[in-house]
């Protein structure tokens, strides 16, 4: 799920080109909503409010009898719908593998390719400090 939050939506479509989805329902159409964010003082102190963040989720249910569930920051519920498909794609012993090899792999691959670009990065400003000792005679 984090792969498919961390993914366009359009990213997303482009993989699963090719792949016959089944017949499928929508249990919850793609809606927007909020939801409260939450933090803590000191990292693991007094829990406080700390605003709010737009969400989309959708619901789908396989004709085969599998629900998915999708769910993803800000106003997107055609991705919404795109991760409760894959979902719900992902628990039929039919399309696992395929979901895996053609949507999350190459998914997968990006993303973790972007987090090293973004590490290296980051590492080339790093500043390292040092205290020199002087000593007394």
């Amino acid at each position: 799920m984090s792969v498919l939050g961390h993914s366009a939506t359009a990213e997303i479509a482009r993989h699963f080109d090719g792949i016959a989805v089944p017949d499928h329902e929508q249990l919850r159409t793609p809606e927007n909503g909020l939801v409260m964010l939450r933090g803590r003082i000191g990292g693991d102190g007094a829990p406080f409010n700390l605003g709010e963040a737009t969400v989309s989720r959708a619901a789908i249910r396989l004709s085969s009898g599998e629900v998915g569930f999708g769910y993803t920051l800000g106003r997107d519920g055609a991705k919404a719908q795109l991760i409760a498909l894959c979902d719900a794609l992902i628990q039929t012993s039919q399309f696992a593998g395929t979901i895996e090899t053609n949507v999350l792999t190459p998914l997968r691959a990006r993303v973790l390719a972007e987090r090293k670009r973004k590490a290296a990065e980051t590492a080339a400003t790093k500043v390292d400090f040092y205290t020199l000792v002087r000593g007394e005679s």
